[in-house]
């Protein structure tokens, strides 16, 4: 009775391992269609089913060709999909395509896992051939077509051609054109009278009339008044003696006006303009309105006294006494006038 009972139960544990590793690993191929059309296209779907430890691999067909003239187009590379307790799915699909019409039938791939080899069932493939007219139903050639329009089709070869050359030269022309009309205005440019510039007294009575009309002072803005007043003054000095007064402290400005002789006497005026206009605008007091006007006074005064005497005017009009060869009656006509220019005066 117990030999009954054991004998079973020792057959199931031997066997249990290889019914198991004969379900661990599975390998199945598909096709799309099993029928196409000559050129068309159809898809082997490669299908395995294995332990996720498993270093398995399937052999793909090496070449262009998977069997006679059934030739492989494309093959995608393996997904793999997680089923869960420790297994896995790995699909790949191989394009097919026949140019010949026939039976075919696609050999099975080999599943290599470490030493034991699985293979996919053989299948099938029909190309079935494409239908061809007769002659009789060859259809006649088509009809011609329009050739492409441009809009400049009207032109002669000889633009066409040489277009680039043309504005080449075209550019070299009008560059040439243009520089002379530059250089020539330049040249009437240059023949013109240049004018004359306006001289620094003009400019600083201008200046200071403009300061006037402005009415700053009465506006509460001392400051901005004594500041454009020192400037319009520096600006004189430097137009007229060329001294760079914008650079000069007013120490330096009346230093170097009282070594000139043309400024020495109105100095007075510029000392005390720069002694207020330092009190206005670094001790940031406020005049009075008297010292105001005084300081414009001062200043218009200062650009009156140094202002340039005006040139003396020669007389182009006075004819010469002396003649090539000398003459008798010449002292006698001199003296004549001499007389005659006397006789006005008694006369009056």
């Amino acid at each position: 009775m117990t030999r009954k009972i054991l004998l079973p139960i020792l057959l199931a544990t031997l066997l249990i391992p290889v019914a198991g590793y004969g379900r661990s690993h599975s390998v199945k191929a598909t096709l799309d269609s099993v029928y196409i059309l000559m050129g068309k296209q159809t898809t082997l779907h490669l299908e395995v089913v294995e332990d996720a430890s498993s270093d398995g691999f399937l052999v793909l067909p090496k070449g262009d060709t998977l069997v006679g003239n059934v030739e492989v187009i494309d093959a995608t590379r393996a997904d793999t999909t997680d089923l869960g307790s420790g297994r896995r799915q790995i699909n790949q699909e191989i394009v097919l395509q026949s140019f010949d019409s026939g039976l075919y039938t696609l050999p099975p791939l080999p599943y290599v896992n470490g030493g034991d080899t699985m293979y996919t069932k053989p299948l099938t493939l029909k190309v079935i051939p494409v239908m061809v007219d007769s002659l009789a139903t060859i259809h006649p050639y088509a009809g011609t077509e329009p050739g492409e329009s441009r809009w400049y089709d009207w032109m002669p070869d000889w633009i066409t051609d040489y277009w680039v050359w043309y504005l080449i030269a075209l550019l070299l022309v009008a560059g040439g054109l243009s520089a002379w009309l530059l250089f020539s205005k330049k040249a009437v440019v240059s023949i013109l009278p240049a004018k004359k510039p306006e001289p620094p007294y003009e400019i600083a009575i201008r200046q200071l009339g403009e300061l006037r009309e402005r009415h700053l002072c009465e506006q509460g803005q001392e400051r901005e008044f004594y500041t454009r007043l020192t400037e319009i003054l520096r600006d004189y000095l430097q137009g007229r003696f060329g001294i760079n007064a914008m650079e000069m402290t007013s120490t330096q400005i009346i230093q170097t006006l009282q070594d000139n002789e043309a400024t020495r006497l109105p100095n007075r005026y510029m000392r005390e303009i720069l002694a207020v206009a330092d009190f206005v605008k670094f001790a940031k007091q406020r005049p009075l309105p008297e010292d105001n006007t005084k300081a414009f006074n001062q200043a218009m005064q200062f650009v009156e006294d140094t202002k340039p005497a005006p040139e003396e005017k020669t007389e182009d009009n006075e004819e010469t006494a002396e003649s090539d060869s000398p003459s008798d009656d010449k002292p006698t006509s001199r003296k004549g006038d001499k007389a005659s220019v006397g006789d006005n005066p008694k006369k009056k």
